[in-house]
């Protein structure tokens, strides 16, 4: 079996877990082995064990943090384990590079993506036992501490800085434009699976930017290992295979994400395209 193979194997059997028993560092490290299959994956779980342990002694040297009592503490704890000890930051100068996604090489660069790194960020919060989650924020990954007194919202690309209502105002302003607002949805919560398949979306992206449509299909394949029943993956795969005149895996395809989502404009369009489809195969 090659590293690819095993790398999808443990993908594969991570989409048959509840979310909540994701070890989303392992999982993101599982998609990095199969597009960097040569790279020395166990010392870079090794690594995410480091992280794991300075994050359970950071937190138990500080009782405000580890007890809640102020809600900034904790991202002032995780943002010194992962930024100044371990020298994470946000690239800034090659954003677009693939490495930036893959975490793998995340971790020997020291440098990645906002939801690279949030992937990092959740992984340590995890290991010191404090909630939190990704943001669903346009645009640019965000990460939320969570608090009884509400959530701490954080800039993992940004080193760990705290954004209360003005700058996450600002934020959406240099994502949308200058008209736009804060509104409802803006902070949506993110589960483990989400965060890894936005994780991934960055590869599949910019494979399509770069007109790699076998390589984009390939990063969908393996998405959906992980998120079985995601219908608009389904339908991308289809549309995918479709470009690639594979018309019998475009089809099976297609049919699976009508049968998870057989209502909605998206359902109807697809429904479109396997009626043309199948009247090419007649």
């Amino acid at each position: 079996m090659t590293p690819q193979d095993e790398a999808r194997q443990a993908i594969s059997a991570a989409g048959q877990l509840p979310d909540a028993e994701l070890d989303i560092a392992a999982v993101a490290l599982q998609f990095a082995r199969v597009d960097a299959p040569e790279a020395d994956w166990r010392s870079a779980a090794a690594l995410l064990s480091d992280i794991a342990r300075r994050a359970v002694e950071a937190a138990a040297a500080d009782p405000a943090a580890d007890s809640n009592q102020d809600p900034l503490r904790r991202r002032v704890v995780l943002a010194r384990v992962l930024h100044e000890e371990f020298g994470f930051q946000g690239d800034t100068e090659t954003y677009d590079d693939p490495a930036n996604a893959n975490l793998l090489q995340v971790l020997e660069r020291r440098r990645g993506l906002p939801v690279a790194l949030g992937v990092l960020w959740l992984h340590a919060a995890d290991a010191a036992g404090w909630g939190a989650h990704g943001v669903d924020f346009p645009g640019h990954f965000l990460l939320a501490l969570e608090n009884p007194k509400g959530q701490v919202v954080v800039d993992v690309f940004g080193g760990g800085q705290a954004l209360a209502a003005p700058e996450l105002r600002a934020l959406i302003k240099r994502v949308e434009g200058p008209k736009a607002e804060l509104r409802p949805g803006l902070l949506a919560p993110m589960d483990k699976r989400a965060v890894l398949l936005r994780l991934q979306n960055n590869i599949k992206l910019r494979r399509l930017r770069a007109n790699d449509v076998e390589g984009a299909l390939s990063c969908t394949e393996d998405m959906l290992r992980l998120a079985p029943r995601h219908a608009a993956l389904w339908r991308e795969a289809g549309l995918m295979q479709h470009r690639l005149e594979r018309i019998g895996a475009a089809l099976t395809s297609l049919d699976r994400s009508l049968i998870l989502e057989p209502e909605g404009e998206a359902a109807n369009r697809i429904r479109g395209l396997v009626e043309e489809l199948r009247n090419r195969l007649n």
